[in-house]
C-alpha cells in the first residue's frame, strides 16, 4: 500500500515484482480512507505469486523494494507510507492473521480466485 506519490509507488512495486517472480497476478488498485496509522487516502494491491525462494529471501527483496520507493523508519511517525508491502502468507503458513481480516484484502483475495 501507499499513501504517497501512491501511483508511482506502486507501478515501481509491481514492475519490480513481475521482474522477480514471474507468476505474480495483481489485483486492482483500491483506494480507501484513513485506517491505521495512515493519513490521507491509502492504494492498496493483492498480489499471488508462486517462488522457490524462501521466506527470509522474499521479506529481504519486499523491504529492498520499500527502500526503492522511498520508505525510511521515521515514516510511520509522520503517518506516510511512501510503499509497505507485506508477506502475509508463505508455504499455506499464514504469517500475519489480522492482516488478512481486512477488507481490501478479503476482496483482493477474491479477486485473485
Amino acid at each position: 500500500g501507499s499513501n504517497y506519490n501512491r501511483k508511482e509507488n506502486l507501478l515501481l512495486a509491481r514492475r519490480r515484482l513481475t521482474a522477480l517472480f514471474p507468476s505474480i497476478r495483481f489485483t486492482g488498485e483500491q483506494e480507501q480512507g484513513r485506517y491505521s496509522f495512515v493519513i490521507g487516502i491509502i492504494s492498496n494491491q493483492v498480489a499471488r505469486f508462486y517462488t522457490d525462494a524462501d521466506a527470509e529471501r522474499v521479506v529481504k527483496e519486499l523491504k529492498t523494494i520499500e527502500k526503492e520507493a522511498g520508505r525510511e523508519k521515521e515514516d510511520k511517525k509522520r503517518e506516510k507510507v511512501c510503499l509497505d508491502i507485506d508477506l502475509l502468507v508463505f508455504d499455506n503458513r499464514v504469517l500475519k492473521p489480522e492482516d488478512l481480516k481486512r477488507d481490501y484484502i478479503l476482496k483482493g483475495l477474491e479477486e485473485l480466485k
